[in-house]
């Protein structure tokens, strides 16, 4: 059949219509990067999740709205819930690895001790960055073995060292802990086990007794943990509990006497909504923090100023703006739109792949400066990563609590790096072993 020359002409100019049309939403896909978002909104540690969630997608956000991307390049993210498990960790990371539209995944953080640790060997493989930040394997440090592994900021041997440096100023200095006892009641997880090498460690090295009291999860009924401080008389208590066992521990330590202002919580109990539950008996409870409470900070002007006034926050609760969790989810995102940012500066200023956003975090460098222009001068302290070096920081501040809000008491609080180390190369190196890798040179890298 032969068409008039008129419907031949609008024929081609509709084909090359559809096909601009394919080429530019192409382009408009091939400049956005995906970020996935592995949340926990429901179940038992609901409470922790929801505000960082709504710190994270504030920021981005933030970026896309005011900054217009990074170098011009859109984010674009999407939520998976993994209820904090493993199991539903892993079915977000396999949904969301290939990327989203032709968007790629840069970076990719499980937000999640089970799904970190079962996510190692798939993200190695697959090459995918994880960014596990306060959480995670501490031998992933070592990036000669795990280079697609980056525990950001604050491993939880660091975070061990940072409380005996603390408790050490509260003595009088490092050799007045000998002989003292140091109780720490954990979370009976990989998350919650972690601690007992450095300590065992530090114990040795300064002559503190090492008391490990095991909280089953999730935590709902601790008489029996507290009966045992109780007995025991120790004279600090290191609470690495998680959800809702942190208050469950802390109104439980006061029915038993314990005083509650010589208990010290982890980072992962360390939020205003770990204590607001536990009334007066939470007054004077101490915890340590990367990414301090407080909305006085230069990027949460910005933040007001651009998505809570103008109705853009995820924040449902609005009690929660500069929370702790809240400040750790915007920390969380900066660390990876800054990662991008710094594989963009020799990739170019698009989107990132696996491969360009490992680069990015091994040439990260947030210095003071760096840190005043995003506006987190103050909530995030300096970081510098290399091959041989994922985590960076390595500190954390120590905050009470009044009853209503969270006072700092401290400045940054520096773990011992050069002692623990040691204990993290053995740790790698077995790592190594067991999975038959060959350590890459970071020599010429760092």
């Amino acid at each position: 059949m032969h068409l008039p020359l008129k419907h031949k002409l609008a024929t081609v100019l509709l084909v090359l219509s559809t096909a601009n049309a394919v080429s530019n939403t192409a382009l408009a896909a091939t400049n956005e990067q995906f970020f996935p978002l592995a949340n926990y909104r429901v179940g038992a540690y609901a409470s922790s999740g929801i505000p960082v969630w709504a710190g994270m997608i504030d920021y981005l956000r933030y970026i896309n709205e005011v900054e217009g991307g990074i170098n011009g390049v859109k984010l674009v993210w999407q939520e998976c819930e993994t209820e904090w498990t493993a199991e539903k960790g892993i079915e977000c990371y396999e949904r969301f690895k290939n990327g989203l539209n032709g968007a790629p995944v840069a970076v990719y953080q499980p937000n999640g001790a089970p799904a970190a640790y079962a996510l190692a060997d798939k993200a190695a493989a697959d090459k995918i960055p994880l960014i596990t930040l306060g959480y995670g394997r501490t031998e992933a440090t070592d990036g000669s073995v795990f280079p697609y592994n980056f525990p950001v900021m604050l491993t939880f041997y660091s975070e061990a060292s940072a409380v005996i440096n603390y408790i050490a100023q509260r003595e009088g200095g490092l050799d007045r802990l000998k002989g003292k006892k140091i109780a720490t009641v954990y979370h009976d997880s990989a998350y919650g086990r972690e601690t007992q090498s450095p300590l065992a460690l530090l114990a040795e090295k300064y002559g503190f007794e090492n008391i490990q009291i095991p909280v089953a999860d999730p935590g709902n009924e601790q008489s029996a943990q507290w009966r045992q401080v109780r007995q025991l008389k120790p004279d600090w208590v290191f609470l690495r509990t998680w959800g809702v066992s942190t208050p469950v521990a802390i109104k439980t330590a006061a029915r038993f006497g314990f005083p509650v202002e010589r208990i010290i919580g982890d980072i992962w109990a360390s939020s205003d909504e770990d204590v607001l539950p536990t009334g007066e008996a939470g007054k004077g409870y101490l915890a340590l923090t990367p990414y301090p409470g407080g909305s006085e900070f230069e990027i949460h002007k910005r933040i007001k100023q651009h998505i809570l006034d103008q109705g853009k926050s995820d924040l449902k609760d609005p009690k929660s703006f500069g929370s702790v969790y809240y400040n750790s989810g915007l920390v969380n995102a900066a660390i990876a739109v800054e990662a991008i940012r710094a594989g963009q500066q020799k990739f170019g200023h698009r989107p990132l792949n696996g491969e360009e956003g490992r680069w990015g975090l091994e040439h990260l460098n947030i210095d003071e400066a760096r840190l005043k222009a995003i506006g987190f001068y103050g909530l995030m302290q300096p970081l510098k990563l290399s091959c041989s070096d994922h985590e960076g920081g390595g500190a954390a501040k120590v905050q009470q609590w009044d009853g209503s809000r969270w006072t700092l008491i401290t400045d940054w609080v520096q773990a011992d790096r050069e002692t623990l180390r040691p204990l993290i190369e053995a740790k790698s190196n077995a790592y190594a072993k067991e999975k038959g890798i060959t350590p890459r040179s970071c020599a010429s890298e760092d």
